[in-house]
């Protein structure tokens, strides 16, 4: 269904008001698509510190989770976009409605994998083995320094005076010293990450409920009180999860997952209104 400024809807009102409304939703839509080759362009730079168990299909979705799961979000926010606010219900049948759903498990799928590819970036960092030897030691050997999660330094003569005497080796990379302090937010990270994606999961879920159920008629009002304090729930975990990343300067992260909570204001104010017209409709069938 197309949304149009009305009473009772959110969208702002007036021609100019929905213009602004759409440019800032696109704008939004098209930093997230960036931020897809941001995210490669990160894990591009650390997939060389590869686990030691080889490169295959799996550790491809790991080394690259976040590329994977930023694209396929990208793919089915445009999807709910494309089902909530531009083709209108009457055409949803069909082999659109099919297309739209296969595409959609697709992305689910992609989504699915991602998460298993962070939880298995959280457990690179769940052991880490004391360092063979004097971080200056092993200058020259091909050995790489860990600042911080996804972020790693050729060890050198000049930083390796740097690391203190407890160093660690991070068992499950190649190769990969760390200071204690800079493994364990690398850790801290990887678990939020985990989370995150968690969270994402759950938000997915709960809005293909929601537009199913708008479809078969609308979401039958036992299910309204639960599906709203779930989604409280959920936002404010990624809410949570944005702070958190803006606390420890990730950048990246913190941009991302801002921007992501920024476009589902627009995506739940489509279904807001979507849900809106339909009330609207049925009221005036029945007077």
């Amino acid at each position: 269904m197309v949304v149009e400024s009305s009473a009772g809807s959110v969208v702002p009102g007036g021609v100019w008001g929905q213009r602004l409304f759409k440019a800032v939703k696109y704008l939004t839509f098209a930093f997230l698509t960036l931020n897809i080759f941001l995210f490669f362009g990160q894990e591009l730079e650390s997939a060389r510190h590869s686990l030691n168990q080889g490169f295959n299909l799996a550790q491809a979705v790991q080394l690259f989770s976040a590329t994977l799961d930023t694209a396929a979000w990208v793919v089915l926010l445009l999807l709910f976009e494309v089902e909530t606010a531009i083709i209108p219900d009457q055409y949803l049948v069909g082999w659109t409605k099919r297309s739209i759903h296969g595409v959609r498990l697709i992305c689910g799928a992609a989504i699915v994998s991602a998460w298993f590819g962070y939880v298995g970036e959280w457990q690179v960092f769940l052991g880490a083995l004391p360092a063979p030897a004097a971080a200056c030691d092993l200058v020259g050997g091909d050995w790489s320094v860990l600042l911080d999660f996804d972020d790693f330094v050729p060890l050198s003569a000049d930083n390796c005076a740097l690391l203190p005497a407890d160093t660690l080796q991070v068992s499950g990379l190649e190769q990969v010293l760390a200071a204690p302090a800079a493994f364990a937010s690398a850790a801290e990270l990887a678990l939020v990450d985990v989370i995150n994606a968690g969270a994402w999961i759950l938000v997915v879920v709960v809005l293909e409920v929601e537009v199913r159920q708008q479809l078969r008629g609308g979401i039958p009002k036992r299910w309204r009180g639960l599906m709203g304090w779930s989604k409280i729930a959920i936002y404010s975990t990624l809410a949570l999860a944005a702070i958190y990343w803006g606390i420890e300067g990730d950048f990246l992260d913190f941009w991302d997952a801002a921007l992501w909570l920024f476009a589902f204001v627009f995506i739940e104010m489509n279904v807001f209104d979507w849900q809106f017209e339909q009330h609207a409709r049925e009221q005036g069938g029945t007077g």
